[in-house]
């Protein structure tokens, strides 16, 4: 029985148990695309690069909803470029919203970790390695992003930016299920219902730049509802 306020933490496998040889870590990188044509082979790119460099397991999960703009056809040529173990394309039919982008994702996904980021080059793949080594760090059960500490800072970043997380698998399949918003607000969202939940969150500086190329994912109608959602996720939790 655990003692003091250990108890407190809802049950879930931290570590390997006792006399188990521990498995490689694996990281699924979540990629939802709408209109990232000319983005998506600089930031695939970029990731293979930073996750060859650091010699991490990982594939890259590229969930495109129906891009008018060919950026499915370009997915295809970078699976094909390099390889279907690394890249792999789950498309869908049309924009379906970013939350249920993520749980498309996780059902192909084949890490014990999870990492979420924006195709649009908001993000830099460099920062990953430092997600995972604070992770590693801290046995944490998520790490964030933020540029709130540190020496991170922002190049036309601005509040509706969402940042970039790493996440036990399991950890994210329980908010997942806990989560009721939709579009941006659901990761604000998770961050929420896992501090409810007691799980342990690490914070990575970092840098945002922003988009190069495409279009906003947010439009005027979504920047009200992100703000809609945002009182009615702080008035119910």
């Amino acid at each position: 029985m655990a003692s003091g306020g250990a108890s407190r933490t809802p049950p879930r496998s931290r570590r390997e148990p006792e006399g188990r040889a521990p498995r490689q870590d694996k990281y699924s990188v979540l990629l939802p695309t709408y209109n990232e044509r000319e983005n998506l082979p600089l930031i695939v790119w970029l990731l293979v690069k930073s996750f060859s460099e650091s010699g991490f397991n990982y594939e890259i999960i590229i969930i495109d909803d129906g891009s008018p703009d060919g950026t499915r056809d370009v997915a295809e040529q970078l699976e094909k470029i390099y390889g279907s173990d690394k890249i792999l394309l789950r498309p869908r039919e049309k924009k379906l919203g970013l939350g249920t982008a993520y749980i498309h994702g996780m059902k192909h996904a084949t890490g014990n970790y999870i990492i979420i980021m924006d195709a649009d080059l908001s993000h830099h793949p460099k920062f990953i390695p430092e997600f995972i080594r604070k992770q590693k760090e801290g046995n944490f059960d998520i790490v964030s992003g933020t540029r709130y500490k540190g020496n991170g800072g922002v190049y036309g970043w601005d509040l509706k930016r969402k940042l970039i997380r790493l996440y036990r698998k399991e950890v994210l399949q329980k908010l997942i299920e806990k989560c009721v918003s939709k579009g941006y607000v659901f990761q604000m969202e998770m961050i929420i219902r896992a501090r409810q939940l007691n799980y342990t969150i690490g914070e990575v500086p970092i840098s945002f730049v922003d988009r190069v190329y495409g279009e906003s994912k947010l439009g005027g109608n979504e920047i009200v509802s992100f703000l809609k959602g945002l009182l009615t996720l702080f008035a119910t939790t």
